[in-house]
């Protein structure tokens, strides 16, 4: 009997899409009375003003269309997710050029050899600074090309592909679910609640220590599993694949890490550097950023000496590599499209508003954070949420006798929770994609990660709505 094979995102995503597209069928299309917001400068629901809408089933026109449409609305002629497609296909044009000329593979022997027997203490050093980013600025699709950085240097240190993803995607997303100043979440949803972002800073920062150390353990300890017997790895079976894939210009002999080598390695950390100071500081997006990762491409190209003809068509191979990754994206967006076209958003929030009413304190955060994660799976992007849910819940935590930035705290906790594991984040999705770390893997491997850090988030929130 053939042995059954999970799907793979693709197949996955394209399901969903179906699935969210019976949803409009039998989900009444309706939508919350709209008023301008001039502190987030755009439109927030009403509280209480729900009222039912002409239907907007979608049939399988919709259904052909949602990729299409997740990259750039076909009648609106707005921009989805082709930015950020454009910004990954740049970066592994980028990735390939630096890794032709062989100064990322040179580096890695000289940080693996000076760290030989205790490695593993990188997992800490680089998951602090990627939470960093996360509760800071929110790193989201600012991480995606550290993946390809990370991966390599996490097999070159005898552990695997998990270990480098889990480095990135666990590292900035604890610092999401414990965002202090994050203006993609917090800042956005304090002013949608009409309270300061430093309310409830405390318990945040208690959620992101806590979260971080947690997260810390259970990477270490699977990398030390790892380590000590390879056939333990989550991704075993891929082993020799995976280390031809991101290690595949490595020779037998130790690669020399010359002067030009250095110079380029430096290019290539200053290029990050960049990145995280244009788009926490300058605001920054993916066009800007892309245009850096452009032009360090052909900075690095020209150090290198290498020709027009190499240059270029090294640059168009490396963005081949992660065409995959852009797809998806644009099909992840898809799920988004096809709920807002089928007018059920605001329907589905509705059905939230009517659950939450009534109940305890204590009761109605623990449910609110529950929603609000339904919700993220729904609408995965962490500001979208914020301006969709804000203006609805906060209104309601006042009957319940709950402080509003708890449930800023609660909006946030969920969002960033789910975006570790959920099909339709396009971060999750692409991240694993460049890891080549098949979804139904990760998702057996952090399950009871997921069910640690929901536990203590439900009674952390808990506990704090009874204070």
């Amino acid at each position: 009997m053939k042995k059954f094979k999970f799907p793979s995102a693709y197949t996955i995503l394209f399901i969903l899409i179906a699935l969210v597209s019976a949803l409009t069928w039998v989900i009444p299309a309706g939508s919350y009375d709209m008023a301008f917001n001039s502190t987030l400068g755009q439109e927030v629901p009403i509280a209480g003003t729900w009222h039912r809408v002409a239907p907007h089933a979608q049939g399988i026109a919709e259904m052909v269309l949602a990729p299409i449409d997740g990259f750039y609305n076909h009648k609106t002629h707005e921009a989805g997710a082709i930015d950020v497609a454009l910004f990954i296909l740049v970066v592994g044009g980028f990735l390939g050029v630096v890794t032709k000329t062989g100064a990322i593979d040179a580096g890695i022997e000289r940080v693996t050899q000076r760290l030989r027997g205790k490695e593993e203490w990188m997992i800490p050093i680089l998951m602090a600074l990627f939470a960093a980013g996360g509760t800071v600025y929110g790193m989201a699709e600012e991480s995606l090309p550290f993946y390809s950085l990370m991966v390599p240097v996490m097999i070159a240190a005898r552990f695997d592909a998990v270990v480098g993803a889990a480095m990135v995607l666990l590292g900035a997303g604890i610092g999401t679910i414990g965002s202090t100043i994050n203006p993609f979440a917090t800042v956005i949803a304090a002013n949608a609640a009409g309270i300061p972002f430093t309310a409830g800073i405390g318990l945040r920062l208690l959620i992101l220590a806590f979260g971080w150390v947690v997260c810390v353990i259970w990477v270490m300890r699977y990398a030390i599993k790892v380590r000590n017997d390879p056939s333990k790895s989550l991704v075993a079976d891929m082993q020799e694949e995976n280390r031809t894939f991101f290690l595949g210009n490595r020779q037998d002999g130790q690669l020399e890490f010359n002067l030009t080598r250095k110079i380029i390695l430096l290019v290539f950390v200053l290029t990050f550097a960049v990145m995280i100071y244009g788009v926490s500081v300058r605001g920054w997006w993916m066009a800007e950023i892309s245009g850096v990762f452009l032009v360090a491409a052909i900075i690095t190209g020209l150090i290198a000496r290498l020709s027009e003809e190499a240059l270029t068509s090294t640059f168009i191979e490396g963005a081949r590599d992660l065409l995959g990754v852009a797809l998806i994206i644009g099909i992840a967006r898809g799920i988004v499209v096809i709920m807002d076209n089928g007018m059920i958003s605001h329907s589905v929030l509705r059905a939230a508003e009517s659950v939450v009413s009534g109940l305890s304190s204590a009761l109605f955060i623990s449910v609110v954070f529950l929603l609000e994660g339904l919700l993220s799976f729904l609408v995965p992007s962490s500001s979208g949420l914020a301006v969709l849910t804000m203006p609805v819940m906060a209104p309601l935590a006042d009957f319940a006798q709950v402080n509003r930035e708890l449930v800023v705290t609660a909006y946030q906790t969920a969002s960033g929770l789910v975006n570790l594991l959920t099909p339709t984040s396009a971060v999750v999705m692409g991240g694993l994609a460049i890891a080549r770390i098949p979804y139904i893997r990760w998702l057996k491997w952090i399950a009871p990660l997921f069910a640690i850090l929901l536990i203590f988030l439900v009674l952390s929130l808990s506990l704090a709505a009874l204070l």
